[in-house]
């Protein structure tokens, strides 16, 4: 299994010191989400400061951004990083969409699924030489003059993982992204009997296999030197269910574990601005559900038995000294990367 990091909101300068050090602690990746910082910028940063852990946005906003910008970053940072980059893409939801970025929110699945074929179309003209001529309902490409090509990289070309939260988004990952980063507000449960069985549907209308296909996910992990710590990192958890379980995208996954409700209670104190009351709200049974806990003695264990053989990639909070690390956090880490992947879901997309 493979394990990935996030730089979190350390300053800019701290950056490459910190990518080191992740990298020296034997992480497979450093996954930049796309919160307070645009997702590129950090990970070019990164690049310039690694060798060998893979870099992905998780995810990038696609919509605010067209799809030719986006080729070029994203081809530019594999570049930079010597083939290691990973282009993550997700939609966001409409209020986001279009009060904070302003821009229109029109059939978001379709949208993506085009997204992904006018980007790869600018990749194939780089790439190969192919012209220019993608034309459909959202977006249409036709100019891609010598001045503005930058011709074949020697590293190929980035893979594309998709967020998705709805069946068709997920069904549109197994058929035509390379992954699936799942929503850190999701269960093992979930992700067994709603997300795969989607993912392998879409494989099977695209007549494609999965044997290279990754899920990352894994939900939320509290984990600490002592129970005092992993207690704390239990209630900033538990803040972060209550926050995505207020927006009524994510009603699904509660509503199959029967929690629909909480939805409803989440939504009205959010509406509200009772922001300091969501947490509250959260039971513990909830927290169980989203969130794998232990010290670092049995952390690697308690991962194990929610998630071997079910996702690919899962992310592993750094420790409160990523420089200094402790010697028990090395030992988990390294007892997450031996646990077995999602081996088992990729031959369903063949079978009959």
């Amino acid at each position: 299994m493979r394990v990935e990091a996030t730089l979190g909101d350390v300053p800019w300068d701290e950056i490459p010191r910190l990518a080191r050090a992740i990298e020296a602690m034997g992480f497979d990746g450093i996954a930049q989400p796309e919160l307070k910082r645009d997702p590129f910028l950090p990970l070019a940063l990164a690049a310039t400061s690694t060798s060998r852990v893979r870099l992905a946005t998780a995810v990038a906003i696609a919509f605010p951004r067209s799809p030719t910008v986006v080729a070029y970053t994203a081809r530019n940072l594999h570049d930079l990083s010597r083939g290691r980059f990973v282009l993550g893409l997700g939609t966001q939801v409409k209020g986001h969409i279009e009060r904070r970025f302003g821009v229109v929110w029109d059939s978001p699945g379709p949208r993506l699924r085009e997204y992904v074929q006018a980007l790869r179309a600018v990749w194939a003209t780089w790439q190969h030489g192919t012209p220019l001529d993608f034309r459909g309902r959202f977006y249409a490409l036709s100019l891609m003059t010598p001045e503005f090509d930058p011709g074949p990289s020697e590293y190929g070309l980035p893979k594309i993982h998709l967020a998705a939260v709805n069946p068709y988004n997920l069904r549109l990952a197994g058929e035509i992204a390379d992954g699936l980063r799942v929503h850190p507000f999701s269960t093992p449960e979930y992700t067994r009997e709603v997300i795969w069985p989607h993912v392998v549907r879409g494989a099977r209308r695209a007549g494609r296999t999965l044997d290279d296909f990754e899920l990352v996910a894994g939900g939320f992990i509290a984990t600490g030197a002592t129970t005092v710590e992993v207690q704390a990192a239990r209630e900033r958890v538990r803040y972060r269910i209550a926050f995505y379980g207020s927006t009524r995208s994510y009603r699904p996954v509660l509503e199959h574990h029967g929690w629909g409700r909480l939805n409803d209670v989440l939504h009205r104190l959010a509406g509200q601005g009772r922001w300091d009351e969501l947490a509250t709200a959260v039971p513990d049974e909830v927290l169980d559900a989203f969130c794998v806990s232990g010290t670092y003695d049995d952390i690697a264990s308690a991962v194990g038995m929610r998630l071997e053989g079910l996702v690919d990639t899962v992310t592993f909070p750094l420790p409160a000294n990523p420089y200094a690390p402790d010697g028990r956090y090395l030992a988990a880490l390294e007892g997450i990367k031996r646990l077995a992947p999602a081996t088992s879901y990729r031959g369903q997309a063949t079978s009959p």
